[in-house]
């Protein structure tokens, strides 16, 4: 691969949760190489992603994962400019590999450190699906630990607006499953089952004056109404689920852009992935005229391209970390 002086490479690693990804990509927005190992099988039989399993699957595979992405790019780790690494949010075993790992390799090779907030990272795969999106837009952040609102300023400058006050959206849509017997992972087990169903059981929604969300009571009548109502059909409480969750969402996200007079829309995170949420997102788009962005499908779970998309921003100003980084589990974002 030949690189211009202009050109920045940045090999990001992500090990936060149940991925083990390490990627190089070019100017923050040209994927070279994004490689994953996955654990979803391994905890799909507890029902969950069990600590301390992870953070030893983490530990065998990072070195061959990385070797894959460099090879797979082109380069070699001298052309590469940072080496960037989720620091947080996530479990705190699992983030410990990928700061160690990288934390030897920047020794090892003289190369810059980035930290990068695992929550900047999601908001950053919208830069490599939408080359031409820039900042300032309102992103909403929909994953299995994460619901937020955030005004993103510039590339490393972020307002949250609103977040949940009880359970993540991505951890409603995988107790639901669990009550009605689809497994884990449950989000795209709820949203394949859901296509078939219509939306004809009312649930509850909760409101608050700000732009907070709550996702534990749609939870939980879910439950409440399966369990007097065994017999009714899975697939059409399942789109009942989604349809409540997906007002709620895009309610408080219109509420934001009318606040912050944006005009622009990114939605993040693994339930970004959500075909209905998607689809209802669309709608808004036609309804308001705004712009909609979303990451492919590919980039909404956790990987390591968004990891180093995040990390080249922080490069260009000047952003570095050193041998005192830690792994710091509860990282807000916009608080670093």
């Amino acid at each position: 691969m030949e690189k211009k002086e202009t050109d920045r490479i940045i090999l990001g690693i992500e090990s936060s949760c149940d991925e083990t990804s390490v990627a190089v990509v070019k100017n923050g927005r040209e994927v070279l190489s994004n490689v994953i190992n996955s654990q979803i099988n391994i905890h799909e039989k507890y029902g969950g992603v069990v600590p301390e399993i992870a953070s030893r699957c983490h530990t065998e595979v990072i070195n061959a994962v990385y070797q894959e992405a460099l090879k797979e790019a082109g380069i070699t780790i001298e052309k590469v400019d940072g080496i960037a690494c989720t620091y947080g949010p996530g479990l705190v075993g699992a983030l410990l590999v990928g700061v160690s790992y990288a934390k030897g390799l920047s020794f090892a090779t003289g190369k810059k450190l980035i930290a990068v907030n695992h929550i900047a990272g999601h908001i950053a795969a919208n830069y490599i699906s939408h080359p031409e999106l820039k900042p300032p837009f309102i992103c909403l952040v929909v994953s299995g630990g994460h619901t937020h609102l955030i005004y993103v300023e510039d590339y490393d400058q972020f307002k949250i607006l609103g977040k949940t006050r009880d359970d993540a959206i991505g951890e409603a849509f995988d107790k639901v499953a669990r009550v009605v017997g689809l497994g884990y992972p449950g989000g795209p087990k709820v949203d394949k089952l859901a296509k078939q169903g219509k939306p004809s059981i009312a649930l509850p929604k909760t409101h608050f004056d700000n732009l907070d969300f709550s996702f534990s009571g749609i939870k939980t009548a879910v439950a409440n109404f399966y369990h007097k109502n065994p017999d009714t059909p899975k697939e059409d409480l399942c789109r009942s689920f989604e349809k409540a969750c997906a007002e709620v969402l895009v309610e408080n996200t219109k509420r934001a852009m009318k606040q912050y007079k944006v005009q622009k829309i990114a939605l993040a995170g693994g339930v970004s992935a959500n075909s209905y949420i998607r689809q209802e997102f669309a709608k808004l788009k036609q309804e308001l005229g705004v712009s909609v962005y979303y990451p492919e499908i590919k980039l909404c779970t956790d990987n390591a391209a968004m990891i180093a998309s995040a990390g080249y921003y922080s490069y260009l100003h000047q952003k570095f970390a050193d041998a005192t980084l830690n792994a710091i589990p509860n990282l807000k974002i916009g608080e670093e």
